[in-house]
Order: C-alpha cells, then sequence, then structure tokens
C-alpha cells in the first residue's frame, strides 16, 4: 500500500505528464502556424481578384464602398481590396493600373508579403449583358429540390441575382 506522500508524488507526476502531453501539440501547432507565416511572405504564384482602390483607404471603409476609396488622391497608391477575405493588397508597378481606380479586377502575379507584383491583369465582367440570355443552370433550392432556369421561369418571364458574398 502507498503511502499518503508517494500517492500524491504518483497523483502530481501524472498531472504534469498530461499537463506536457496537452501542451506539446499545441507548441507544435503554433511553430507550424509560425512557419506557415514565413511561408506566405515570400513568393507566391497566383491571382487574385477584387476592386482597385486608393491605398489611403482601409479594408473597412473600402467593405462599406467608401467614395473616397475610388478617388486618387496625391501621394496614395493603388490597392487590390479582396472582398470575399477582405484582405487589402499593394499592387506593383503601379503604371499596370492606374487607369482602373474602382475597377474590379483580376491579377495575376506574385505575392511577396502583403505585395502582388503584377504579371497580367484582366477586368472582370460582372453579370449579364442586357438582352443576353441566362446559361443553364442546376441548384439546390433551400428545400434540397433541384431548380433549373426552366423551372423558374414565369409566365411573364424571370428575374435571377446572384451574389459572390453576404456579411449577415
Amino acid at each position: 500500500m502507498l503511502s499518503f506522500r508517494a500517492h500524491s508524488k504518483r497523483k502530481l507526476f501524472s498531472f504534469n505528464l498530461a499537463a506536457v502531453l496537452c501542451l506539446v501539440p499545441l507548441a507544435l501547432a503554433g511553430q507550424n502556424n509560425s512557419s506557415a507565416r514565413t511561408t506566405n511572405s515570400t513568393t507566391n504564384p497566383g491571382s487574385w481578384s477584387g476592386t482597385l482602390v486608393s491605398s489611403s483607404c482601409n479594408a473597412d471603409e473600402a467593405f462599406n464602398e467608401s467614395p473616397d476609396c475610388t478617388k486618387n488622391l496625391p501621394g496614395a497608391k493603388l490597392a487590390l481590396y479582396d472582398d470575399t477575405s477582405r484582405v487589402m493588397y499593394g499592387l506593383e508597378p503601379q503604371e499596370s493600373v492606374t487607369a482602373h481606380l474602382g475597377d474590379s479586377v483580376t491579377v495575376h502575379g506574385t505575392l511577396d508579403g502583403d505585395t502582388i507584383r503584377l504579371a497580367s491583369m484582366e477586368l472582370m465582367s460582372i453579370g449579364l449583358a442586357v438582352g443576353q440570355k441566362a446559361p443553364a443552370f442546376s441548384v439546390h433550392d433551400q428545400f434540397g429540390q433541384v431548380q433549373t432556369l426552366a423551372t423558374l421561369k414565369g409566365t411573364n418571364g424571370t428575374v435571377l441575382l446572384f451574389f459572390r458574398s453576404a456579411d449577415w
């Protein structure tokens, strides 16, 4: 039979061992996150979509579509605001984007920290042109039923509304 003192030491050892076993994965996760941040700050090729705004504007102002975000202000550069992630990216070289303040674009290049080094840029077309027919589609509605353009079409036509994101 263990003495009270030996029993207390064994409980204390078990508690410390459990604490260490719980903390080691957290420490390793922290190391993985810091290495991920280091990796993200290096050059990564890709493409990003958003709106070209003034760098004098912050992400909250861009999200709220502040009129100042689409003004050409002295000393400000153009930045790409990605409204799906609410991130602002610097853009270089600026000569490629100066004529497109306020436009929705997709840029291709490499991400270096929080700056995109542009390889190319294209204007995004949003929505259908007036009179253009909607493409065939099928989607599940809120009840799990498949809906198509034909099932939604009414006697006076159909109004379709698509949106990229909602912040409810």
